[in-house]
């Protein structure tokens, strides 16, 4: 076992089926998708989706020529290649924070319900910024630490901790709240300039939900969005990258083994039959269309 960062592996669990399909959530998928119609590019090259899972919000990348959908678990990328096929998108399986691809290939990328699982949001979020060009647009998710029934319950003494303390929060086993001090800061360190903050999901209540209809809860939510008070449970963030640097030279293909490094050295992958092989021997499996670079093959 490798030191570093806890992985949340989801694997072959029912996530899938356990908390979005038919659970009452169609709120809160429609909410997200409305604030990334409005903060995508209208028009671009190649996306990385971090955190893809099973393809949920995939749907959303249809103006990029190729979209990469990026999870630790292969298992919930086969269920997302059934989904949408080879024709523009890519499935890689790997650990975000040593992501296989080069530097600069992409032009833009998303992370939604994904950072929560990630004990070192900093980590993840520099490697964000390092396979991103120039200019490149990048559209964060996370869950706030400090929204308001944190804050209510904190005033009548019912947290267990303080939704004001700058730090992460583990509520569950590599469950995390993030404050929107710290992640801003995050974000800045890694080279991210922000453009826009929106908080979403406000009226994240079962009863409610269940009651009122969902068209007219994603109003009432658009609404609440324009106050940009952020003590939502879920916060967005329009990022660009400030770095100057140029779009990768891998930007004008679509082979996506040219796009694709080492995830241990960094070196130029090439494909040998259904394995890829780094500079230094390593072998690396093709499994049902998924790149898989989470570990060497034996």
């Amino acid at each position: 076992m490798t030191d570093g960062p806890r992985i949340c592996d989801y694997g072959d669990s029912t996530y899938r089926q356990d908390f979005w399909e038919g659970q009452g959530r169609d709120y809160e998928d429609a909410v997200e998708r409305r604030v990334l119609a409005q903060m995508l590019p209208k028009s671009g090259e190649r996306l990385l989706e971090i955190g893809a899972g099973f393809g949920r919000i995939t749907s959303e990348y249809r103006m990029f020529r190729q979209v990469v959908l990026l999870d630790y678990s292969l298992e919930q990328l086969q269920y997302a290649r059934g989904r949408y096929g080879d024709a523009g998108y890519v499935y890689v399986a790997a650990d975000a924070y040593r992501m296989p691809f080069r530097s600069g290939v992409f032009d833009a990328a998303t992370m939604v319900r994904a950072l929560h699982h990630f004990e070192d949001a900093g980590a993840v979020l520099a490697q964000a910024a390092k396979v991103l060009s120039g200019g490149g647009a990048f559209i964060l998710e996370y869950a706030n630490k400090r929204n308001l029934k944190a804050m209510l319950r904190h005033l009548v003494g019912a947290n267990e901790w303080d939704p004001y303390a700058p730090e992460p929060v583990e509520f569950v086993d590599l469950n995390f709240n993030f404050h929107p001090d710290y992640i801003e800061r995050q974000v800045t360190e890694c080279g991210f300039d922000l453009r826009r903050t929106v908080p979403v999901s406000w009226l994240r209540l079962g009863p409610l939900k269940r009651l009122a209809p969902t068209g007219l809860l994603v109003r009432l939510d658009a609404a609440l969005q324009r106050t940009t008070w952020t003590v939502a449970p879920s916060i967005f963030l329009d990022l660009r990258l400030s770095e100057s640097k140029s779009v990768n030279e891998a930007e004008s293909t679509r082979d996506p083994v040219s796009i694709l490094e080492c995830p241990r050295t960094g070196s130029d992958l090439r494909r040998v039959g259904d394995v890829l092989v780094s500079e230094d021997g390593a072998r690396w499996g093709i499994k049902q269309g998924v790149y898989d670079l989470r570990q060497p093959l034996t």
